[in-house]
C-alpha cells in the first residue's frame, strides 16, 4: 500500500513540473482562462507535492530503521530504532489520511467567490428577523476568515432583519466553504412579537452561488432588456430621485437580477450583472450537483434549496444539522459567526462520500 500510494503520489508530483512549464508558456499567458486554470492547478497540487516529500521521507525512514533491527546487535540502538520506527509508522497512518483526502478530486468552482442570498420564508416577521440574524452570523464569519462583503440588493423587514438579502463574499476558497450553507435554515423561539410567551418555527433560505467570470458564461447585450427605477428604502419610500437602480431580465432564460445599492447607476449595472452571470451560471452547476448527489446518495453538497439543512433552537440552546446528525449546544456562538466546527464537519462527510465513491 505504502509504495503503491508513493507512486501515485510520484505521477502528481511530474503532473505539477508539466504545469509549471504550461505557466511560463505565451500562448497560455495569453489566454486569460486558461492560465487562470493551470495556476489554480499549480497551486493545489504544491499541497500535494509537500505531503510527497514528507510521506517519502518517513518510508525511507522506516527502511533504515527495520534495517538497524535486522543487523544491529548493540541493545541499546536496537531499542532507539524500536523507538523511532514505531513513532514513524504512527505518522506515516496520520499521512495517508491525510494524502487520501488531497486526492479526493477537488470541485473546481470551490476556489471562486460566492453571490449569497438570504431570503425570509414561513413565519412572517419573525422570519425576517431571522434571516437578519443569518446575515449577521455569515458577516461575522466572513470577518474572521478575513473575507470581504459587499451588499448587493437589500429588502428590508417592516419589524427590523430582512424579506431578502444579496451579499456577495470575496477571498480564498469561498464558494468551496460557503456553498454548504445552502438550504432551509429553521428556528424555534420565541418572537419578538408574541406576547403569549409561545415558542414559533419560522425559517429562512440561503442560497449560495459561485461567481461566475466572463469566461464561465457569456451574456450579450442583445440577450438583456434593462429596466431603470428609482432605489427605495423600508415602507417602499424613494431614496433618491433619479434613475439609478437596475433591473437585467435575460431573455433567452428569463432570469432576472437587480441592484439599487449604488448611487451609480454604472455600479448597479455591473453588480446587477454579476449576479444575473452567476444565477444563469448556477442553472447548470445546479445539475451537475444534483447528479454527483445522486450517484453519491448524499444531501451534503447537493445545494438542494428545499432541504431542511438546520435548525436553530434557542430554548434548549443548541444547534443541529440535520445532512450529518451533529448537534452542538453553544448557540450563541454560533449566532456570532462560530460556524466553522459544523462546516467542517460537513467537509469532513462529504470528501467521505466521495472517497467511498471513488472505490466503488
Amino acid at each position: 500500500m505504502s509504495r503503491e500510494l508513493l507512486n501515485k503520489l510520484g505521477f502528481i508530483v511530474e503532473r505539477r513540473q508539466e504545469v509549471a512549464k504550461l505557466i511560463v508558456d505565451p500562448e497560455v499567458i495569453s489566454d486569460q482562462k486558461r492560465y487562470a486554470q493551470y495556476s489554480k492547478e499549480y497551486k493545489d497540487l504544491g499541497e500535494i507535492e509537500e505531503a510527497y516529500l514528507e510521506y517519502k521521507n518517513v518510508l525511507d525512514n522506516m527502511d533504515s530503521s527495520r534495517q538497524i533491527l535486522r543487523e544491529e546487535k548493540d541493545e541499546e540502538f536496537r531499542e532507539l530504532a524500536k523507538m523511532e520506527l514505531a513513532e514513524l509508522e504512527e505518522r506515516q497512518v496520520e499521512l495517508e489520511e491525510k494524502v487520501k483526502m488531497l486526492l479526493v478530486p477537488k470541485d473546481p468552482e470551490d476556489a471562486k467567490n460566492a453571490i449569497v442570498e438570504i431570503r425570509a420564508g414561513t413565519g412572517g416577521d419573525e422570519a425576517s428577523i431571522f434571516a437578519g440574524d443569518l446575515f449577521r452570523m455569515y458577516s461575522r464569519f466572513c470577518d474572521q476568515q478575513n473575507w470581504t462583503i459587499e451588499l448587493v440588493e437589500v429588502n428590508e423587514g417592516s419589524s427590523g432583519g430582512y424579506k431578502e438579502v444579496i451579499f456577495n463574499v470575496s477571498g480564498n476558497d469561498v464558494y468551496g466553504t460557503m456553498k454548504y450553507e445552502a438550504g432551509v435554515h429553521r428556528v424555534q423561539r420565541v418572537p419578538q412579537t408574541e406576547t403569549q410567551g409561545r415558542v414559533h418555527t419560522s425559517a429562512a433560505t440561503v442560497m449560495v452561488l459561485p461567481e461566475a467570470e466572463e469566461f464561465d458564461v457569456e451574456v450579450k447585450e442583445s440577450d438583456l432588456r434593462v429596466d431603470s427605477y428609482c432605489s427605495s428604502g423600508p415602507g417602499g419610500q424613494s431614496v433618491n430621485t433619479t434613475y439609478s437602480a437596475i433591473r437585467l431580465t435575460h431573455l433567452p432564460t428569463g432570469i432576472v437580477a437587480q441592484c439599487q445599492d449604488q448611487k451609480s447607476k454604472l455600479k448597479n449595472y455591473d453588480k446587477a450583472l454579476s449576479v444575473l452571470r452567476s444565477r444563469i451560471y448556477e442553472q447548470e452547476l445546479q445539475k451537475k450537483l444534483e447528479a454527483d448527489a445522486a450517484r453519491r446518495k448524499s444531501m451534503v453538497s447537493s445545494g438542494d434549496r428545499s432541504a431542511k439543512i438546520r435548525t436553530y433552537n434557542y430554548p434548549q440552546g443548541r444547534v443541529t444539522d440535520h445532512r450529518i446528525n451533529l448537534t452542538l449546544y453553544n448557540l450563541p456562538d454560533v449566532m456570532n459567526g462560530a460556524i466553522s466546527e459544523i462546516i467542517d464537519a460537513l467537509k469532513v462527510a462529504d470528501n467521505a462520500e466521495k472517497l467511498k465513491a471513488g472505490a466503488e
